[in-house]
């Protein structure tokens, strides 16, 4: 738990209904999983891990539990601690926590600080936003060659404000040292699906600028 949040943090925290009004679902990208609450100053976003696709229809938010240590709210956790230690745009932890379901399986949350003003790139869909798409490839540049490793790369996780952050960094690791650079690629490329999804009804030789401005801002010494 983030050290400033030791004397208030309740463990009802983790339940929405807790919040009650301050509890706002997040609509883009949530997954009816993520919500926006306030604790008297403070802007945070609740989150409840939950399966995608097909699994997440059968098990949407039960996992298999192997010990504390694979708690991957922890994981999580642990992990924007020490990004955000090396200097990196994420957003601040401040609680995780997890619940076992069954002797088999466990559901897990994790509190984070909300971004000031943060959007999706997604919603950077003009000319005017070129040097926005280059500063988020400067920037996904910059956690690579910090051998990071973001597991669910796309225009939502992506966000902009006063620079740009990444976020939501569930089965994010810090890859070894040495390791070669087909996950960097891989992680390119899943962005660049994410964009012709997301902006699919944008003109295509927009989307295409778009893209280019990411690539320079990746590319640049």
């Amino acid at each position: 738990m983030a050290h400033s949040f030791h004397e208030r943090f309740r463990e009802l925290w983790f339940d929405p209904g807790f919040w009650g009004r301050l509890a706002i679902p997040v609509d883009k990208g949530g997954r009816g999983s993520t919500w926006f609450v306030r604790s008297g100053p403070d802007h945070l976003v609740l989150r409840h891990f939950c399966r995608g696709g097909l699994p997440g229809r059968l098990v949407r938010r039960r996992y298999v539990f192997a010990g504390t240590d694979s708690v991957r709210s922890f994981a999580e956790f642990h992990l924007l601690d020490a990004l955000g230690r090396m200097g990196l745009p994420v957003p601040e932890p401040v609680a995780a926590g997890f619940w076992r379901y069954t002797p088999l399986f466990y559901q897990a949350s994790i509190i984070i600080r909300r971004i000031p003003g943060a959007k999706p790139l997604a919603e950077f869909a003009s000319e005017a936003s070129l040097d926005t798409w280059r500063a988020a490839g400067a920037c996904v540049r910059r956690f690579h060659e910090a051998g990071v490793y973001h597991a669910d790369l796309n225009l939502m996780n992506i966000l902009v404000s006063d620079q740009v952050y990444l976020i939501d960094f569930d089965r994010g690791k810090i890859m070894p040292a040495g390791n070669s650079g087909d996950w960097q690629a891989a992680n390119i490329r899943r962005l660049e699906r994410s964009l012709n999804k997301c902006l699919a009804n944008l003109d295509a030789g927009l989307r295409a600028r778009l893209w280019g401005a990411f690539l320079e801002g990746y590319r640049a010494p």
